[in-house]
């Protein structure tokens, strides 16, 4: 749902315009130096980029699903790691507290993340715990006024940089599903909590993961998600509809991207006296890629408007990260192949975009996930 036309097409051009100018440009010096230069994280902050989805009384820009969506997709045809740095603070991270927080703890946090000033990271993976997520192990235990957590979360997007975690642990051992877990909002800096050393990943140099680690880490009472155990895991889940469809449309605009690529090549490139755009074989790898863009675009705003609209989406946003996850690595695929032994060589942007596609189909639930997820649902809306 577009709620301002005029509106939303100035701030799409100039995130456009930002892309194109500032950030493909940049693209190179984030890969070599696994880090995003601290004058584009200004610019980006400038921008509104990292309150996209946050309420305009919290200083966000408070804009619809479908909005975010597209300017997402937008973003990410630029590498992906300028998206995954703002990633948490308009999806799970501020989500998370909107549907579930107190009002004193929107106010304390909310600005704050709205600006791109603190960073929010999701603790939910750990070790023994991934796509089984309701089976994590670390615990909170009241102590008087506080909570003191114990545990470790593995592949914490944006941990380094986060100035708050929002942290799943079991509160009630007794229950070994979802019900027995909450959440906790943990400050950096809170005595017992560590970070890993930055994790060395396939792709998305400049997005950085690390392990967060929690000893006798003693959090306020205050800090407990909404001041109800119980509900956290409950609040997070009901987020990932939102978070799959955030992982759909990064894979449009990294595909959308691809074939700019292969776009461009196939029509520089000679073989045999004319551009490879010629033969027929490139070009049904580049129809067949702008079918399979088009069909994710179309499925993801369509769900993105059926969600804006207060309908429950939750077999929609599977369908969608599933086929726009894999649309993706078809893509990128092809576009190596285009470029052929190029497209195989450092420094050209077909090989780091392969790279970085291929962890789409893992996080935010793996395409495995997705299909049971589907087929429960499908299930469940045709009983018998």
């Amino acid at each position: 749902m577009i709620s301002d036309p005029e509106t939303f097409s100035l701030l799409h051009d100039s995130i456009a315009r930002f892309v194109r100018e500032r950030l493909i440009p940049a693209e190179n010096r984030v890969a070599e130096e696994d880090a995003v230069p601290a004058e584009l994280v200004g610019e980006m902050r400038a921008l509104g980029l990292f309150g996209l989805s946050v309420p305009r009384q919290y200083g966000g820009l408070e804009l619809t699903l479908e909005e975010t969506l597209l300017l997402v997709a937008t973003l990410c045809q630029a590498s992906p790691a300028f998206r995954s740095l703002i990633a948490t603070n308009v999806g799970v991270g501020s989500q998370t507290l909107l549907m579930g927080g107190t009002e004193v703890q929107k106010q304390r946090y909310l600005p704050s993340i709205a600006s791109g000033e603190m960073i929010v990271s999701f603790c939910l993976t750990e070790p023994e715990a991934g796509s089984d997520a309701a089976s994590l192990r670390t615990r909170a235990v009241r102590d008087g006024d506080a909570y003191v957590l114990n545990g470790a979360k593995r592949f914490i997007t944006n941990a380094p940089q986060a100035g708050l975690f929002t942290v799943m642990a079991r509160t009630d051992p007794a229950r070994k599903g979802a019900d027995g877990i909450s959440a906790f909002l943990v400050e950096a800096g809170t005595p017992g909590l560590s970070l890993g050393a930055p994790m060395k990943k396939m792709g998305q140099q400049g997005a950085h993961i690390c392990d967060v680690m929690f000893d006798d880490c003693r959090v306020p009472k205050e800090n407990l998600l909404g001041e109800r155990e119980g509900a956290g895991f409950k609040t997070a889940m009901q987020v990932l509809d939102k978070g799959r469809l955030h992982v759909a449309a990064v894979s449009i605009g990294i595909a959308e991207r691809a074939l700019q690529e292969g776009l461009r090549y196939a029509a520089q490139r000679k073989q045999f006296g004319r551009p490879i755009g010629e033969f027929q074989l490139v070009q049904a790898m580049l129809a067949d890629s702008r079918a399979d863009i088009y069909a994710a675009r179309c499925m993801t705003l369509d769900a993105a408007r059926r969600r804006d609209l207060g309908e429950e989406i939750t077999l929609e946003a599977s369908c969608c990260k599933l086929f726009a996850s894999e649309m993706c690595g078809r893509v990128v695929d092809r576009v190596v192949q285009i470029h052929g032994g190029a497209g195989y060589v450092a420094g050209h942007a077909a090989e780091r975009l392969y790279r970085d596609a291929r962890i789409l189909r893992i996080y935010e639930g793996t395409s495995e996930v997705q299909r049971l997820i589907i087929a429960r649902e499908l299930a469940r809306r045709h009983p018998g």
